[in-house]
């Protein structure tokens, strides 16, 4: 969506260990851009969490993330610097830039580790991750990309970055591409509709079997529309964003403070760090038709 936009410049493509692997990863990346007819560079990043074991979500998206139809290996190949470098140098050369987070977040936590000071730099980091207020997609409490790797999020929750929160519950309900939809996007009969539907295959069936919705829930396009075109998210409100690492039973947790209610004097001691941090813009709901007219725009 962000390579088909039109006026967007993409400056750089970074991958790490989430869904899949990160060397599986970056392979995908690599097609996908290619897919586009575009040369953005893409670096490999970390291959494991902070501090957690690595756990993939093959078991959703199929061993190659991409619904294991063996497309052919891309004719790139990654450029030579590490992801977390790349990240930095991008910020630092483009101030003011959009930075979208589509994985769990171990290397933008590691950026900010190394120089703090990129967050002032970034006018927008948005987000695809959490599930504020509902449940989750990977535990009862937690969705996959914070979960994974909860220390990561909570660097990035607390490290200044103007976090814009675009949880696992927008793509859900009347957001999933349901049979209709699905065949409407077949029938543009371009590469990119076949592989957006082709790819997502695996996952269909997953989500059929996890929440009863037959169709295609697309969390990352999502995002990235809300990233092109905040306009299209109709209801958003700022908030404290806490992170639970303690909890076995509720790691990797998005809490927010929905009721403003981390001030008060019960709970200032125990939200002390997100109280010096900034709230997160928090999207809690989306216009429906006009992002699946984005990403039909994108498909065509």
């Amino acid at each position: 969506m962000a390579l088909r936009a039109p006026g967007v410049h993409v400056a750089a493509i970074t991958t790490v260990a989430g869904n899949v692997p990160v060397r599986q990863a970056t392979r995908n990346a690599l097609y996908t851009a290619e897919l586009c007819g575009s040369d953005v560079p893409v670096f490999s990043g970390a291959a494991k969490p902070l501090l957690r074991t690595y756990t993939d979500a093959t078991w959703f998206h199929g061993s190659d993330g991409l619904g294991d139809h063996n497309y052919p290996a891309p004719k790139r190949e990654a450029e030579k610097q590490h992801a977390v470098d790349a990240i930095i140098a991008t910020i630092e050369s483009n101030p003011g830039l959009v930075l979208v987070t589509l994985g769990p977040l171990t290397n933008v936590a590691l950026a900010l580790s190394r120089n703090p000071s990129i967050a002032a730099k970034v006018s927008r980091c948005v987000v695809m991750g959490g599930a504020p207020c509902c449940e989750g997609n990977v535990t009862p409490a937690a969705e996959y990309n914070i979960w994974v790797d909860p220390e990561a999020a909570r660097i990035v929750m607390l490290s200044g970055l103007p976090v814009e929160l675009i949880g696992w519950q927008l793509c859900r309900g009347d957001a999933v591409l349901g049979p209709r939809d699905i065949a409407r996007v077949e029938g543009f009969n371009t590469k990119l509709a076949g592989f957006a539907i082709e790819s997502n295959s695996h996952a269909r069936l997953a989500l059929k079997t996890q929440t009863g919705e037959d169709g295609i829930c697309l969390p990352d396009p999502v995002a990235m529309c809300l990233a092109l075109n905040p306009s299209i998210g109709t209801d958003w409100s700022d908030h404290y964003v806490e992170i639970e690492t303690q909890s076995e039973l509720t790691r990797g947790m998005t809490v927010v403070d929905r009721l403003n209610v981390a001030e008060d004097e019960r709970n200032c001691a125990v939200w002390s760090q997100p109280l010096q941090a900034k709230k997160a813009k928090v999207c809690w709901a989306i216009d429906n038709k006009r992002w699946r007219d984005a990403l039909y725009t994108a498909l065509r």
